[in-house]
């Protein structure tokens, strides 16, 4: 047995290897799951049946950062369920295998490989987190395995010479960018400090606002970090208050980030943005009342706009594959990403590979998904630049605004 099948094997032993629990909507006949193993039936690549195609998900699905796996999945699992109601793609149905790596490096590696190697995938879909991504994407690379849609904006990610990758989202940096913007320009605000996550989506956050501070003759009056998969963020507060911040950018999942806030506005009222990567629905149930006025970057467009096409597309999926579940940010990016796999797939045609998948994708220059356009191209992977700004209302909603001076934290 190889080192890689042994590391899976030990996974599958451990809590972090588990199959994900089932999502709401399985089970019912309408997405059947996948075969336990389904290796390469002599079709081409791995992953390849005559009636279906297998995809591979690892991501959170217990611990603090589980509701962002469970969202991912489940738009994944929309998209995915309303091309197999239509006959599936070139008469395949998509399927999808998700494994549970509860946000932890080593899990996310030896799931990786077990999907690879052990489940045979097409194609991984819908990776969570900047260390798991970093931890996953150089096995998927060195299989030759399509990285699709991984939900993270971490630059490593990014780059003309990663031909296995496909991005969906905007980059950390340029949220962090328009954060910046838009103290400094909307609001004059010249006292920025970070408290970020100490791992790599952490620091690549840091290091975006550090660059954009940079740009404008600024550095972080004060930058302090906190454990990943915890709560434990009260020392790290203590140091961002001393420095009297009048903005504080917090790069970190929702549990901790909704704990630093709280903290924080013991002593201070500075202006509060996140990142995307945050779970802005859940981080606006874990706030309550107290969450108006904190600012989120988001990478998709309001998940209750129906009057956005894609997004009233959106909802139509999301009721027939689960008509318990609510619409959210994360989804919809999962349902963007199984919609981006959708279109590789069909254009493609029905003599399937991995390497046409990558290629048809990337030399397409545009793929339209009911009006959200994601541009690739040969030195490009990324396929939307969109950052779109919101903030929590007084009603627990998220609001969209252009500018910080006049934002509504109020219904309209």
């Amino acid at each position: 047995m190889t080192a890689g099948l042994l590391a899976a094997t030990f996974a599958v032993a451990c809590t972090g290897g588990q199959d994900a629990p089932e999502p709401k909507g399985a089970g019912s006949g309408k997405n059947p799951p996948a075969p336990a193993t389904a290796l390469d039936d002599g079709q081409g690549d791995p992953g390849i049946g005559g009636d279906y195609v297998l995809f591979g998900q690892s991501a959170a699905f217990t611990g603090p950062a589980r509701e962002l796996g469970s969202a991912m999945r489940l738009g994944i699992e929309a998209a995915f369920h309303e091309a197999n109601r239509d006959g599936g793609v070139h008469g395949r149905e998509l399927r999808l295998k998700s494994l549970n790596d509860g946000y932890e490096t080593g899990f996310a590696a030896s799931n990786t490989q077990r999907l690879i190697e052990i489940e045979g995938v097409f194609a991984l879909i819908g990776a969570v987190g900047t260390p798991t991504s970093r931890a996953a994407s150089p096995l998927a690379q060195a299989a030759g395995v399509p990285f699709l849609a991984p939900f993270t904006g971490a630059e490593f990610l990014r780059g003309p010479t990663l031909d296995h990758v496909l991005n969906v989202r905007a980059s950390y940096y340029q949220e962090t960018e328009e954060m910046v913007a838009r103290l400094t320009e909307d609001l004059g605000i010249t006292r920025v400090a970070v408290l970020y996550q100490d791992d790599a989506f952490g620091l690549n956050g840091l290091e975006g606002v550090r660059l954009a501070l940079e740009r404008r003759g600024l550095e972080p009056v004060a930058a302090s970090h906190y454990p990943r998969n915890t709560r434990a963020v009260k020392g790290a507060s203590l140091r961002i208050t001393a420095a009297g911040p009048e903005a504080v950018i917090l790069i970190g999942a929702y549990n901790p980030v909704a704990r630093a806030i709280e903290l924080v506005r013991r002593e201070l009222d500075p202006v509060f943005m996140t990142v995307s990567f945050v779970g802005s629905n859940v981080l606006a149930k874990a706030l309550g009342p107290d969450g108006a006025g904190v600012y989120v970057t988001q990478v998709v467009p309001l998940p209750e706009d129906g009057n956005i096409p894609v997004v009233a597309r959106y909802h139509r999926a999301l009721v027939e594959y689960d008509p318990q579940a609510e619409p959210g940010f994360v989804s919809l990016e999962g349902y963007l990403a199984g919609r981006l796999a959708v279109a590789g797939l069909t254009a493609c045609g029905p003599e399937l590979s991995r390497a046409c998948f990558l290629r048809t994708v990337r030399d397409s220059g545009t793929v339209d998904i009911d009006g959200m356009r994601l541009e690739f191209g040969p030195d490009d992977n990324q396929g939307s630049d969109a950052v779109f700004l919101t903030v929590i209302g007084t009603d627990g909603k998220y609001h969209g605004v252009d500018k910080l001076i006049g934002a509504k934290f109020g219904p309209d």
